[in-house]
C-alpha cells in the first residue's frame, strides 16, 4: 500500500519547514503513514535515555513525527477522527509518564521518595488530563490543561528533606519545562494549569484532602464541567481520585440546576466572542464545537448522579450512550456526530496549517478555498454550505436542550392578572372578579391560600434563586388549575399543585426540572385533576417528576423482560454498594408503579391487565432483591 504525501505536504506551512530541516521524513513518512502510529517500542525506547536533556530532545523529535504521520493520514482520508485524536492523546500520555520517571529520580536521589505516613508505601505524583486530553481527543496543536495531585501529606527522608507537596511542586515544574519549553528542536505540548485548585493563585499540587476540601467549600459550577472529563494519567490510586472528584460532578439525584450554570458559562464565552467576531470560530462561535461538548455534558452532569453509564469521557462516546438511553433523540444525535466530526476536521486543517493551537477559519478567501480543498470539496462555495448547515443543526439542538430559560417547548399561558394577584393576594373585587370568570368556584378560598404562602416561613426563608422559581411557577399554576380542572375542578387541582410546589420548593433541582420543561406542566395538572391519589404519591416521591417528562415512554405498553434487564443494569453498575442498590429497587418500584398509574388513569388498562402488571412488578423487584442480597450475604455469585 502506498499513501500519496503531495497533498499534505504542499497544504502545510508547517511540513515545509519540518522537511527543510529534516529531509528524510519525507522518506519516512512514505513507509510509516500506511498504518496508524504504531507505539509497541516507543516507551521502552523514550525510558532508555540516559539524561533529561536528550529525553526532551526525542520527545521534541518525536511530536514532529506523530504531527506530520497523522497530518499525512488525515488529509489523504485514511485516519478517522477517533485515530487522530486518539494518536495525539497517546503521544501526551507517553510524553508526561517518561518525563515524570525521568524527573523523579533526581529528586528522590536529592531529597528522598514520599511515603504514606500511614503505611510507608511510596507515593507517587498523579497527573489529571483535564478537557480533551482526559476525553482522549486532543488536537492535532493543542495545550493539554492538567493538574497534579498527590495522595498524603508528610515529609521525605532523604538527605534533604522536603515536604510532601515541595516535592511534588519541584517534579511538576520539571515535567512542565520538559514537555512545554520551546527549544531548538521546538515543544511537545503547551501546558497549562489553570484549571487546578484556585487557579494560578493555589499551589501547583495539591493533596487528594486539599482537593476535596476545595471542591466541596469553593468548587463553581464550570468546574464540574472542567472535572467531567478529567482522567488519572500518571501514578496509582486512581480510584480514589476518581470517588473524591465523582460527588462534586455528579448529584445524587436529578441536577437540573446544572442548566443554568452551564448557561452561565456559555453567556460568558459568547459576550466574550462578540468582542471578537465569534462567528468565524468554529470552536467558541454559534453552532460551533463547545455547543455539542456543551449539549452531551448538561445531559450527562444532570443525570449522571442516576446513571452512572452516562459517565463517559470523550463527546462521541457520550453522544452515543445518551442517544442509546433515549436522552437525545436518534436523529438528533446522528446530526450532532456528523456535525462534530465535520467541525473537528476543519479544526485540524486550520492548525496543520502551520502548527497553530487556531479555531478561525481564515477570512482570505485563498486561504479559505485552501482548507476547502484539504477537505474534498469542488469549491469553496460548497464548503461554506456544509459548514453553515453544521452550524445551523447545532445550533437549533443547543437552543432546545439549554436555550437561555426557554426549556423545551412553549411556557404555559398566563395572563398577568394572575401573576399580580400573586404578587399582592388582596381580596379586591377585581382580583375575586378575575378568578371566578377563569373557573374558580371559591376565589376567595385561593386569595387567602395565596396570602398564606407568601406569609409562610418556608417560602420568605427560601434561597433568593429558588424564590424566584417559585414566584416564576406560581401564576403558571394558576392558569392552568382552569384550563385542566378535571374532575375535581379548578380549586382542588390549584390546592394539589401548589402542595407539590411547596413540597419540592427546598430542593432547586426540581424547581429547575419544572422551569427547564414547560410541557410538563398541563400532564401534571390532568393528573392532579384526574386523581387526589396520584397527586399524594407524586408529592411524597418527586424524583417522578422526571417520568412525566417523555409522554411516550410514559404510555408505553409495559415490557416485563424490559423491566428485569433494566433493573440488573442498573444494579450491575454498583454491585458491592447496597445503599445504592436499595436506592435503585425502591426508584424502580415507584416509577414503573407510576407509569401504571398514569396509564391506568388514561384508560389504557383494564382492571385485569393493570392486576398483571402489578404482579410483574412485584415479582421482578423481589428476585432483584433476592439476588442482591444472596451476592451480599453469601459473598458469591448470585445463582
Amino acid at each position: 500500500m502506498t499513501i500519496d504525501l503531495r497533498p499534505a505536504l504542499a497544504f502545510s506551512q508547517y511540513a515545509s519547514r519540518a522537511i527543510t530541516a529534516d529531509p528524510a521524513l519525507v522518506g519516512w513518512l512514505e513507509h510509516a503513514a500506511t498504518a496508524p502510529w504504531q507505539w509497541q517500542d516507543t516507551e521502552r525506547d523514550l525510558a532508555a535515555i540516559p539524561s533529561t536533556d536528550a529525553l526532551a530532545a526525542a520527545l521534541r523529535h518525536l511530536r514532529r513525527r506523530v504531527f506530520m504521520h497523522t497530518m499525512v493520514r488525515d488529509i489523504a482520508g485514511t485516519a478517522s477522527l477517533p485515530e487522530v485524536g486518539a494518536t495525539m492523546t497517546q503521544l501526551a500520555e507517553l510524553a508526561l509518564r517518561v518525563a515524570t520517571a525521568a524527573h523523579a529520580a533526581p529528586l528522590v536521589a536529592a531529597h528522598g521518595e514520599p511515603r504514606n505516613p500511614a503505611d510507608g508505601t511510596p507515593l507517587s505524583l498523579i497527573t489529571a488530563g483535564m478537557g480533551k486530553l482526559g476525553g482522549g481527543e486532543l488536537n492535532v496543536s493543542s495545550d493539554i490543561d492538567l493538574v497534579f495531585v498527590y495522595p498524603e501529606e508528610g515529609e521525605t527522608e532523604g538527605p534533604r528533606p522536603l515536604s510532601h507537596r515541595e516535592w511534588f511542586e519541584r517534579l511538576g515544574r520539571r515535567v512542565i519545562a520538559a514537555l512545554n519549553d520551546v527549544t531548538a528542536d521546538g515543544y511537545v505540548f503547551r501546558v497549562d494549569m489553570r484549571l487546578r485548585p484556585y487557579g494560578d493563585s493555589g499551589p501547583l499540587a495539591t493533596s487528594f484532602a486539599g482537593l476535596e476540601t476545595y471542591l466541596v467549600t469553593q468548587g463553581r459550577a464550570w468546574e464540574r464541567y472542567a472535572w467531567l472529563k478529567a482522567r488519572a494519567l500518571t501514578g496509582d490510586r486512581h480510584d480514589e481520585l476518581d470517588a473524591l472528584v465523582a460527588p462534586f460532578v455528579y448529584r445524587k439525584y436529578l441536577d437540573y440546576d446544572a442548566y443554568e450554570g452551564l448557561r452561565d458559562i456559555h453567556r460568558q464565552i459568547r459576550e466574550q466572542g462578540a468582542r471578537r467576531d465569534s462567528s468565524a470560530n468554529i470552536k467558541l462561535g454559534e453552532g460551533g464545537i463547545r455547543e455539542i461538548e456543551f449539549i452531551a455534558q448538561a445531559i450527562q452532569i444532570v443525570r449522571g448522579g442516576r446513571e452512572p453509564s452516562l459517565r463517559v469521557r470523550g463527546t462521541l462516546a457520550a453522544l452515543d450512550v445518551l442517544a442509546a438511553r433515549g436522552h437525545l433523540p436518534g436523529n438528533a444525535t446522528m446530526a450532532l456526530r456528523d456535525a462534530y466530526i465535520f467541525l473537528r476536521q476543519v479544526e485540524h486543517r486550520l492548525q496543520y496549517r502551520d502548527d497553530q493551537q487556531t479555531h478561525r477559519l481564515p477570512t482570505d478567501v485563498n486561504e479559505r478555498a485552501v482548507i476547502a480543498a484539504s477537505m474534498q470539496f469542488a469549491s469553496l462555495q460548497d464548503f461554506d454550505a456544509a459548514l453553515a448547515a453544521h452550524r445551523a443543526v447545532v445550533a437549533v439542538t443547543f437552543a432546545e436542550t439549554l436555550g437561555d430559560g426557554g426549556g423545551r417547548g412553549a411556557k404555559p399561558a398566563s395572563d398577568g392578572s394572575f401573576a399580580a394577584i400573586w404578587e399582592d393576594p388582596q381580596p379586591s373585587p377585581a382580583a375575586i372578579a378575575h378568578l371566578k370568570s377563569t373557573g374558580y368556584d371559591n376565589p376567595e378560598a385561593i386569595v387567602t391560600t395565596l396570602g398564606r404562602v407568601r406569609a409562610s416561613g418556608r417560602y420568605l426563608q427560601l434561597p433568593a434563586n429558588s424564590r424566584q422559581r417559585f414566584d416564576t411557577l406560581m401564576p403558571q399554576l394558576l392558569a392552568l388549575a382552569t384550563a385542566h380542572p378535571g374532575r375535581a375542578g379548578a380549586n382542588v387541582v390549584f390546592e394539589r399543585l401548589l402542595y407539590l410546589l411547596e413540597s419540592i420548593a427546598r430542593r432547586s433541582a426540581y424547581l429547575a426540572l419544572v422551569i427547564e420543561h414547560p410541557p410538563l406542566l398541563p400532564r401534571l395538572a390532568n393528573l392532579m385533576g384526574t386523581s387526589a391519589w396520584a397527586a399524594e404519591y407524586l408529592t411524597r416521591h418527586p424524583l417522578l417528576l422526571d417520568e412525566l417528562l417523555d409522554a411516550r415512554m410514559l404510555m408505553a405498553e409495559p415490557d416485563w423482560d424490559g423491566w428485569r434487564d433494566e433493573l440488573r443494569r442498573l444494579l450491575a453498575q454498583r454491585p458491592e454498594d447496597a445503599e445504592y442498590q436499595m436506592d435503585v429497587l425502591r426508584h424502580f418500584q415507584h416509577a414503573q408503579t407510576f407509569r401504571l398509574l398514569t396509564q391506568d388513569l388514561g384508560g389504557q388498562l383494564s382492571v385485569e391487565r393493570l392486576a398483571d402488571h402489578l404482579s410483574a412488578l412485584a415479582d421482578i423487584v423481589l428476585a432483584a432483591t433476592l439476588d442482591a442480597c444472596w451476592v451480599h450475604l453469601a459473598g458469591a455469585d448470585a445463582p
